[in-house]
């Protein structure tokens, strides 16, 4: 597995399941470890670093499944981001940030995370790692589960956040959601990347279409 994502790039990691898609985020994030190879982020083999470590660097990974806190209200799981953050009010300044990009997640502040929708649940997924600081942000399956408007809404989403200076490694089981707002992507099979190639390309690419993108 060889791939790089370049500062200020959406990179879209595409594939069948079980094709290695999380267990590379999770080898990169430090969730597991890696059996060979190196992981280096701006210059820094972070092979053998620690998670908190990691985040602390700026890299940052939304897990498949949201992971939220679901007896915890919107602001407790956006306060639960900032754990690397000593400056309580810089905390809050990225709160208030998060709550500017996602005025449904103000507006439902003080309600459990578990009582909202899988839309809403993803939106403060997000927003909690925002609240962390990523320069990196790593995102697993953000449309799962999602109906079209809502996994369109999130794609706008990270589209926003990457224009404000964010890269982006984007797993996504729908392609075509992820390639419309990708600027590169790969694509995965059996834990190696067999395609490399501009969004618009894979877009275009037959074996991409056949594959992925029902055909047409």
């Amino acid at each position: 597995m060889s791939l790089r994502v370049d500062e200020g790039e959406i990179v879209a990691l595409l594939g069948n399941n079980g094709a290695g898609k999380t267990s590379t985020l999770s080898a990169i994030s430090g969730l597991v470890r890696s059996s060979g190879g190196r992981i280096v982020f701006d210059g820094q083999d972070i092979t053998r670093a620690k998670p908190p470590e990691i985040v602390g660097m700026g890299l940052v990974h939304v897990p498949e499944g949201r992971r939220i806190f679901s007896t915890l209200s919107v602001q407790e799981n956006l306060q639960m981001g900032g754990y690397p953050v000593r400056d309580q009010a810089e905390i809050q300044r990225r709160i208030d940030h998060v709550y500017d990009l996602l005025p449904r997640l103000a507006e439902r502040r003080d309600q459990e995370g578990g009582t909202l929708s899988g839309g809403e649940q993803q939106m403060l997924a997000i927003g909690r790692a925002i609240v962390a600081g990523p320069r990196l942000l790593m995102l697993d399956e953000p449309s799962m589960g999602l109906a079209p408007l809502v996994v369109a809404a999130v794609m706008r989403v990270i589209a926003q956040i990457n224009a404000s200076g964010t890269s982006v490694l984007l797993v996504e089981q729908n392609a075509r959601a992820a390639l419309r707002i990708a600027h590169r992507g790969y694509v995965v099979e059996n834990g190696r990347c067999v395609l490399d190639a501009p969004a618009a390309e894979l877009a275009g690419d037959e074996r991409v279409v056949d594959a992925y993108l029902g055909g047409t």
